[in-house]
């Protein structure tokens, strides 16, 4: 499903355009699987499938299997629903640089969402 992210991302010519002075590595950690996306002018470059031995990244997401599932669910519950949601409920930890993260935090929101499963429309 991670493996998506490069496509779905990159389709999205808005999104691209919004992160188009974006150019970094992040670490997303599902549960016990890690993951190295590398971003480039908005662009997502790769999507490297851990282990990794001593990873070069700007900042980590952190966070449970079941977390991220809800996340990624068609319709989330409030509290799962967003990033933000997720850290201001500790179950989303963030560490390194999140800096880069908060500057381009709704380009990161939107990347992330497009992992979630097809609901269906209201």
């Amino acid at each position: 499903m991670i493996e998506d992210l490069k496509d779905k991302v990159n389709a999205d010519e808005g999104l691209v355009r919004r992160g188009r002075f974006l150019s970094t590595t992040f670490l997303l950690e599902v549960g016990t699987t890690t993951w190295l996306i590398t971003i480039a002018d908005g662009r997502v470059a790769t999507v490297t499938r851990g282990p990794f031995v001593m990873p070069s990244w700007s900042f980590a997401l952190r966070a449970s299997e079941e977390e991220w599932t809800k996340f990624w669910s068609a319709r989330p519950q409030p509290g799962s629903h967003d990033l933000m949601a997720l850290i201001k409920r500790r179950t989303l930890e963030t560490e390194g640089n999140v800096q880069v993260f908060m500057a381009n935090l709704r380009y990161f929101k939107e990347a992330l969402a497009k992992l979630r499963a097809s609901g269906v429309a209201a």
